[in-house]
């Protein structure tokens, strides 16, 4: 695995002109498939829905842009922010580009930004028993396994969630 520069990531707001790269990913039956995506959205609603996340106004909930050498290639999600603690997820919308480092990086960046502009010192996360990448990824960085609660549908197949917790 190639070592990813981390100033080589940036996070920020999202956009109504990331929808392109938003279309992109809606096009990748591997993207869509691992986070959930509807396949072979109308263009219409996606926008609609883009426009919903970039508009959102919510106390407990954001949503930032991944750019990677000045190209949006993915999202990260703080949810269910309550003081200290926000629940994390990440996309790197291009399958492409899974598995060269660039999730890992975006998310101690996420974690970085989140901690500094946003005083989070608590993270939560929750992947799928199947999605090893994910889990390696997650533990790599230090989250420790703290239960396994529900199922939900992950490249067609109903799986394990796990839960992890992070503490700065």
């Amino acid at each position: 695995m190639e070592i990813i520069d981390v100033r080589s990531i940036k996070i920020r707001p999202i956009t109504i002109d990331d929808y392109s790269f938003v279309l992109n990913w809606s096009r990748d039956n591997n993207f869509c498939l691992a986070n959930g995506w509807e396949r072979n959205r109308n263009e219409n609603e996606l926008n609609k829905w883009w426009r919903h996340c970039v508009n959102n106004q919510s106390e407990d909930f954001i949503r930032l842009g991944i750019e990677f050498n000045e190209k949006l290639i993915g999202y990260a999600d703080l949810a269910y922010i309550k003081g200290n603690t926000a629940e994390l997820g990440i996309a790197i919308g291009e399958s492409t580009l899974w598995g060269k480092g660039l999730g890992y990086t975006a998310t101690l960046c996420v974690i970085n930004y989140a901690s500094k502009n946003m005083g989070i010192t608590i993270f939560d996360a929750e992947t799928h028993e199947n999605n090893f990448r994910s889990r390696k990824m997650i533990e790599r960085i230090g989250f420790k396994e703290v239960s396994r609660i529900g199922c939900e549908e992950y490249l067609e197949i109903n799986n394990q969630l796990i839960q992890y917790r992070l503490f700065l």
